[in-house]
């Protein structure tokens, strides 16, 4: 669970980020979870965005996401969210405490 500092840190390096999951039409599907997955193993922090052709809303869309990766949902802006999941191989990003 991250403190509201650690959330702070995390989201002001989310705002510089350029969304590259896209969720659309089909939802969460199995290969967004995996793509997330990977992503999320090498980058530590993404930023995906639920596209106006999802029929489901962007807050439930991050959360399942989040649920069914084992990573933290930072934040939901508008239709932007932000993920974050430690690397077991290769820590980058070092929260404060």
């Amino acid at each position: 669970m991250l403190k509201g500092k650690q959330k702070r840190f995390l989201r002001a390096m989310g705002n510089e980020m350029v969304p590259i999951l896209q969720v659309g039409k089909s939802g969460i599907t199995e290969a967004v979870v995996t793509q997330t997955n990977e992503t999320i193993e090498s980058r530590e922090l993404i930023k995906g965005r639920v596209l106006q052709n999802c029929a489901e809303e962007p807050k439930s869309v991050a959360a399942v996401l989040a649920e069914q990766t084992g990573s933290e949902l930072v934040q939901v802006i508008g239709r932007n969210f932000l993920l974050y999941r430690p690397s077991k191989d290769k820590p980058m990003i070092e929260l404060p405490k």
